[in-house]
């Protein structure tokens, strides 16, 4: 459903109207069926006026491109190939050539008309799914599998083998349920909310939604990162990079019809109100003190917050049910003044791992950084406070000093990137004024992107923690550490995204203020290490490798058909900062004894083999026996792991393994990073979706996620250990790691 959940939560409420598509058979839900405004028309030629001449790889509008952006459609639509059989494809094959000219002509009714088609299948399957459901008649004892991820699967060739695949998938929901223990009537109830659910979320889908999901299909068709963003999604684009809004301070989710304060953040006006608990249910919302209340029962979300959002200093009133109360219970009135939150849990952070290495303990600072912010409206105004990652991080920094550590850890797991200046000025922090990046514009041209303030705000050994989800800056980022030798680089290659965006606001094209056509963050040039190399497809190859965790195969720029190739350039002038070839072999086998005693790393490597081998497999079993046994399996498994690691943790210390746990101290509420369960989760599959259980038991999972033990940051503090007490009893080392300072500072 990923497709739907996505889309469900872009642009803004419109009303729909119709357009004609294919006749459903007399027994088929009635849907909506939406059409194209003119303005939707008008900002799908502009857009592709300005990718088909300035894109840094400009492809022209035509039958070729047209029938690229027809698969790339319906891949955006159904990607699982759930939904349309093969005579859909048949009837909409003339479609394939025509979609050039339903920009260039100003006339989107043929992606419209196959959205449609698409929302009456998907409605026919929900009915279908519940029908099942309400039957209940499954026969489990039967020796036959479902495929997990269809992908790469041929679509059903008729509505009888599309119904088939739905019904082994309402098979599999069964009996994930049963065999968490439900009752028949539960698992009914369970399902038919579940698939009434699914079809609700598509109900709410207009034509911005629709036209957003086109005009994706037609730029990631050129590129993958290039995109149309409706005016919606351009605002909340600002926000994550600005990480500050002006509202209420409550993060809202959707749960059935209600809008649910799902988490109230400190210091904010709903905070401070003491007014608004997390489950409160908010549904109606109103402007000032004498607006009227707008009904958001079963609206979709991002209207709901566009109602509450609004201009600082602004009043807003809810009209709220509290969690303690029933669907029936007495409403109350809540009146707050908006003001500008921060997202401070989306802030860089810090925190402490000590390890003892040697007999000597070494205190190990760590920094998580989410993603490269910064707020550039506020840079522009001249605003003194304005947010920005690389003050946040400089400012820990200093605090990691006064708390005398012994190495710095940059944890860029799962930092997607961000601002290209942010990654520029961040790694000015460790190697002061110096070349960072090269782009290369479409033309040819290189500019060489450099940082210009003196002096570090760390002088001392560095590591930096990546994994497959560090993309674009963080790329940047720990290339350059890597280039300068002023660190080392510890985890998985990372995603391999080496193109650079700019954003062009397409309003200036239109023919007024009220009219709006969105933007485009669109690829303007490639970036290269200052080695003369590029991440570009390869990624950044760290010094010292961890498991990959991820499915690289269907994660990565390597998994697009269509990416950037790797090239090289010639290397910009810089002198590096050090050298740390001698220190990565010794490094190297010191990390290899260790995980090689370590239980926790060997149960992880064991999860990520299992996580494989299901990949590779792609099936599931439909037996109950058959999966009786293999979660009575599972689950053995994970008790004696439990087990033998509380066994562990109780035993005297012995040896320097044994040594290096005594004093190992984890990051206090470090979020795992891995794709894989960690040390302290769930042993059972509910059968549930998170919207499902309860808010408290949700919220619950995840603080019991979020708690768990880090194993790959607790190892790479345990690397930056051994670097740190290598480089203060080897002179020769550390002189060789950092000329640039003092002996009496080496180690430090």
């Amino acid at each position: 459903m990923k497709k739907q959940v996505l889309a469900a939560v872009l642009a803004a409420f419109a009303m729909s109207a119709h357009v004609v598509t294919a006749q459903p058979d007399k027994a088929a839900p009635v849907v909506q069926q939406l059409k194209p405004a003119d303005a939707q028309a008008q900002a799908a030629l502009w857009a592709s006026r300005v990718m088909s001449r300035y894109h840094y790889k400009a492809i022209p509008l035509d039958d070729v491109m047209s029938a690229k952006i027809y698969d790339n459609y319906l891949k955006w639509l159904d990607s699982e190939k759930l939904y349309f059989t093969q005579a859909d494809l048949d009837q909409m094959a003339p479609n394939r050539s025509k979609l050039d000219d339903a920009i260039n002509n100003e006339n989107l009714t043929i992606p419209f008309q196959m959205f449609n088609l698409y929302e009456q299948r998907f409605a026919e399957r929900m009915a279908y799914a519940r029908e099942l459901v309400n039957k209940g008649k499954f026969d489990f004892t039967t020796d036959e599998s479902m495929q997990l991820d269809r992908e790469k699967a041929a679509w059903p060739k008729s509505d009888d083998e599309a119904r088939d695949l739905w019904r082994k998938r309402v098979k599999n929901d069964w009996l994930r349920l049963k065999l968490a223990g439900k009752d028949d009537k539960s698992i009914r109830e369970t399902l038919d909310k579940r698939y009434e659910n699914y079809q609700n979320r598509i109900k709410k889908l207009n034509s911005e939604d629709v036209f957003q999901m086109f005009m994706n299909a037609y730029a990631t068709a050129i590129e993958p990162h290039t995109n149309y963003l409706g005016p919606r999604s351009a605002e909340n684009f600002d926000i994550q990079m600005r990480l500050s809004l002006e509202g209420i301070g409550a993060v809202l989710q959707a749960r059935d019809d209600y809008t649910v304060i799902r988490e109230i953040v400190p210091g904010g006006p709903a905070a401070l109100s003491g007014k608004l608990k997390v489950g409160d249910r908010i549904v109606g919302v109103a402007q000032g003190d004498k607006g009227a209340f707008t009904d958001v029962l079963g609206w979709r979300i991002d209207d709901v917050v566009q109602l509450v959002r609004g201009e600082k200093d602004s009043l807003v009133r809810l009209d709220v049910i509290p969690a303690s109360a029933g669907p029936d219970g007495k409403h109350t009135t809540v009146s707050l003044v908006r003001k500008k939150i921060s997202m401070e849990e989306q802030s860089a952070k810090k925190s402490i791992i000590k390890v003892k290495e040697g007999g000597v303990e070494k205190r190990i600072g760590v920094i998580s950084l989410p993603s490269f912010y910064m707020d550039f409206e506020a840079r522009r105004r001249g605003d003194k406070d304005y947010k920005s990652a690389t003050r946040d991080v400089a400012r820990l920094l200093v605090e990691l000093k006064k708390e005398k550590v012994d190495n710095v850890l940059i944890d860029l797991r799962n930092n997607g990137g961000g601002s290209l200046p942010e990654a520029v000025e961040l790694t000015g922090l460790f190697i002061g004024k110096g070349p960072v990046v090269q782009q290369r514009s479409a033309e040819g041209r290189v500019d060489v992107e450099s940082d210009t303030s003196p002096g570090l705000a760390w002088d001392g050994p560095m590591g930096v923690l990546i994994n497959r989800g560090s993309a674009s800056a963080s790329e940047i980022f720990a290339a350059a550490i890597q280039d300068y030798g002023r660190g080392v680089i510890i985890g998985e290659p990372s995603f391999g995204k080496g193109t650079v965006q700019t954003l062009i606001n397409l309003d200036k094209f239109a023919p007024s203020e009220k009219v709006k056509y969105g933007e485009l963050k669109m690829t303007i040039a490639q970036f290269f290490r200052i080695n003369g190399g590029t991440t570009q497809l390869r990624g950044v190859t760290p010094d010292i490798k961890f498991p990959v965790t991820g499915d690289v195969e269907n994660f990565g720029e390597s998994s697009y058909d269509n990416a950037l190739p790797w090239v090289q350039i010639k290397p910009a002038n810089y002198a590096p900062a050090g050298e740390l070839k001698d220190l990565i072999g010794p490094l190297q086998k010191r990390h290899d004894v260790r995980v090689a005693k370590d239980t926790d790393f060997q149960y992880l490597e064991e999860d990520i083999a299992e996580a494989k081998k299901l990949r590779k497999d792609n099936l599931i079993s439909l037996n109950e026996a058959v999966r009786r046994k293999e979660r009575d399996t599972q689950e053995a498994k994970a008790r004696l792991r439990e087990a033998r690691l509380a066994s562990k943790d109780d035993e005297p210390a012995a040896g320097p393994a044994a040594a290096e746990k005594r004093g190992s101290v984890p990051a206090p509420t470090k979020p795992a990073k891995s794709v894989l369960a960690g040390r302290n989760a769930p042993l059972a599959d509910d059968g549930l979706q998170a919207d499902e259980r309860s808010l408290q038991a949700q919220l619950a999972a995840e603080k019991k996620a979020k708690d768990a033990k880090d194993i790959l940051l607790q190892e790479a503090a345990h690397i930056l250990a051994d670097e740190s007490v290598m480089l203060k009893t080897d002179t020769r080392l550390a002189n060789r790691a950092m000329p640039y300072l003092p002996p009496t500072k080496l180690g430090n």
